[in-house]
């Protein structure tokens, strides 16, 4: 049975972007978030018109976890739109504090991308910069993957409104923007956890008041064939990230009945898709029939990450 979820009063008002950037998925309004899911698919079909929209704009990445598509679609984006970016690789904090950190690059740089283990890091560095900040990824958050796959999805039905979203694995930060974009945009969102393994409770909450308030449903379940009944995309994840490299043998016991297999993608019918964030652990979360079926959309939610994120900085930075 579904996990009954009590609403309770938002934890982070929405709409911040224009003032820090991208913190969160609730830093865009919900017109902010159309509009640029919009100006995503005209960069897209005409990216050369862009092309010089950045130029003279320079960002900084910081990466403190390994990235393949979070790097290269940033840095290619930024020089795709005439701009340029320095990468650094390693802690933000360490030989000095956090808020030292975002205050010199503050004085070099139009905009930090960071994708860090805390969410913390990116609150400090946009507390103390007044430069743009882009969260790539943290603890809590995804929003750029999130924001990729919501127009992934758009692409592929034509609409967000009245579809439904499952999400089968760990309750984790891309669960949680997943969630926060589905809910504001008017989709069905059912997420199935092991035990032990829900999503943070604040963020249901704020998912649940949006939820109630555009009229669809939040599912909380344990249960992964009561998730994906009626979706029309099923997403998973792995079952580890980086930073839990030490509770891999726990959680692939933990999550043995959460596969997402051809006969669970099947209960949600023919037409339904598979979507995946990468990287996939074939054998693990999915099975190689699933990410290589027709039904798999997942290079394209990574190319999308590209046309996103153009998007994303041309709304921060364009002119």
């Amino acid at each position: 049975m579904a996990t009954p979820v009590q609403v309770t009063a938002f934890h982070s008002a929405p709409g911040k972007m224009a003032a820090g950037g991208l913190r969160t998925d609730l830093d865009l309004t919900v017109e902010e978030l159309r509009r640029l899911l919009a100006l995503a698919g005209q960069v897209k079909k005409e990216p050369r018109r862009y092309r010089n929209a950045l130029a003279g704009e320079y960002l900084a990445l910081l990466f403190e976890k390994p990235s393949l598509r979070t790097r290269f679609t940033f840095e290619l984006a930024i020089k795709q739109l005439g701009g340029d970016s320095v990468a650094s690789t390693g802690p933000v904090a360490g030989r000095e504090p956090v808020k030292d950190v975002a205050r010199n690059l503050d004085r070099w740089v139009n905009g930090i991308v960071a994708r860090t283990f805390s969410q913390h890091t990116i609150d400090e560095l946009a507390r103390w910069a007044s430069v743009p900040v882009i969260n790539a990824l943290s603890d809590l958050y995804h929003p750029c993957q999130a924001l990729a796959d919501v127009f992934t999805i758009e692409e592929k039905f034509g609409r967000l409104d009245g579809l439904k979203l499952a999400f089968v694995g760990d309750g984790n930060n891309v669960a949680h923007s997943l969630m926060l974009c589905a809910a504001r945009l008017g989709m069905d969102f059912a997420v199935a956890t092991p035990a032990g393994y829900s999503p943070n409770p604040d963020i249901v909450a704020e998912a649940a008041s949006f939820a109630k308030a555009n009229g669809v449903t939040l599912t909380l379940t344990h249960d992964p064939a009561e998730a994906v009944e009626n979706a029309h995309a099923v997403y998973t994840d792995v079952w580890a990230s980086m930073g839990q490299e030490h509770e891999v043998d726990k959680r692939n016991g933990d999550f043995e009945n959460h596969r997402v297999d051809e006969e669970l993608l099947a209960r949600a019918g023919p037409g339904a898709l598979f979507m995946h964030c990468l990287p996939a652990k074939r054998g693990q979360e999915t099975t190689e029939g699933v990410i290589e079926s027709t039904q798999s959309v997942v290079f394209d939610q990574a190319e999308n990450r590209l046309h996103v994120q153009k998007a994303l900085l041309l709304m921060l930075l364009g002119r």
